[in-house]
């Protein structure tokens, strides 16, 4: 997981020295961004399915091959054609990858499910924190073609390596680790029944609403610290002194990772969707701080910080929810198929460039994004909430008139 996360979290720091060279428009580069999100979510269902069957070893060996594969075209990428193409390339291996992982620890480890996914997700909330000063510096010193060849290569060849030891529970044996009162219920739902199920999308809804703020912060930190003129100013805190944009790619991607686990283990003692309306407020008050504030070094990384913490919860939430409504059988493919969600969210991203530009500014992008993440803290309440456990009691209905 760790060794996907550069594909999108490092992918800012690639934008600028792409368009000074070639001068394509950041608009048209970020077309990128999308379709490598796109194919990284939209394409999990199909892998899951592979995962639910065949276990995840496989999965994840070819997708550490297409990951390295990606990066190599993206070095000799001379137009945005092929480096659409790349993006393709790395969004399926991703995508392997992530589904994959994902999948495998919400059937190991159903009695905390929430933190399991959560510090899973970690890996690629927290991933790319130790390599942006590395990066930057080749970008620097030899080009951002060279920093994507030695990357992708060596990030490739780490995951294959590492696919070799995974392996999904056997018969009985994650089972045999929870209490008796957490065990799933006997109704395992297939993918094709809980797209027919008003809670599948509720939270699909929620998750794009979600989504598509943090992405666009992901894809957009270093295009809007530049617009703010805070990227190269310097600023000091806990005794560290980094460029401003510089310290907030590192906050943000080790908040990002450390949010996963937090808000998962907290979801698996106060509730999914009480934990969700807490994170998606704190997520909506961070981004109309920031647009208020950015423009302000220190104040950029604090508040970017506090952006991306209240933001990556999602990616632990969300596929513990599914799986606590549907079942563990199906585990991968169905939270596959609401990580989709992501996809759909990265359409609005190059909107954002869009806005800013007609707008001349980001302020207008902002409350947007602030307004998406209280209407997704409200559903989460007025609605989830609800129609999850009028679900639960159907089942629990269904399961005992069956036993009688």
């Amino acid at each position: 997981m760790a060794m996907i996360a550069n594909l999108q979290y490092g992918w800012t720091l690639f934008v600028n020295p792409i368009d000074a060279k070639y001068h394509w428009g950041r608009a048209a580069i970020q077309v990128a961004f999308s379709v490598f999100v796109l194919t990284e979510t939209w394409l999990v269902p199909v892998e899951g399915w592979f995962v639910d069957r065949f276990g995840p070893r496989l999965v994840v060996l070819l997708g550490g091959a297409l990951v390295g594969v990606a990066w190599i075209m993206n070095a000799v990428a001379g137009s945005v054609i092929v480096l659409y193409a790349a993006a393709a390339v790395g969004g399926i291996g991703a995508g392997a990858v992530y589904g994959a992982c994902i999948g495998n620890a919400l059937k190991w480890f159903s009695d905390l499910r929430g933190l399991a996914a959560g510090l899973t997700a970690a890996g690629f909330g927290a991933g790319s924190a130790l390599t942006v000063l590395p990066i930057q510096s080749m970008i620097a010193a030899h080009g951002f073609e060279a920093a994507f060849l030695f990357f992708g290569v060596g990030q490739g060849i780490v995951i294959c390596g590492i696919s070799w030891f995974l392996r999904a529970p056997r018969a009985n044996e994650a089972a045999a680790a929870s209490p008796a009162s957490l065990q799933p219920l006997g109704r395992q739902y297939a993918p094709s029944e809980i797209v027919r199920t008003p809670i599948f999308w509720t939270m699909y809804a929620m998750f794009v609403l979600v989504g598509a703020g943090g992405l666009m912060a992901v894809a957009q930190l270093a295009p809007i610290a530049k617009d703010f003129r805070v990227d190269s100013v310097p600023v000091t805190l806990l005794g560290i002194t980094l460029p401003a944009l510089t310290f907030a790619l590192s906050i943000d991607r080790i908040l990002n990772g450390v949010t996963r686990p937090f808000f998962g283990w907290v979801s698996d003692h106060i509730g999914r969707e009480n934990t969700m309306f807490v994170a998606f407020s704190l997520e909506a008050v961070g981004i109309w701080l920031l647009s208020m504030f950015g423009e302000t070094p220190l104040a950029f990384v604090i508040l970017s910080g506090l952006v991306f913490f209240a933001w990556g919860e999602i990616y632990s939430l969300f596929p513990s929810t599914c799986t606590d409504a549907f079942g563990t059988k199906f585990a991968t493919t169905n939270a596959g198929l609401l990580y989709t969600a992501k996809g759909t969210a990265a359409l609005l991203v190059p909107l954002g460039n869009v806005l800013a530009t007609a707008t001349g500014g980001w302020h207008a992008v902002f409350a947007i994004a602030a307004i998406m993440n209280l209407v997704a803290a409200l559903l989460a309440i007025l609605v989830l909430r609800p129609s999850r456990r009028a679900h639960e009691a159907r089942d629990e209905t269904r399961d005992a008139l069956a036993a009688e």
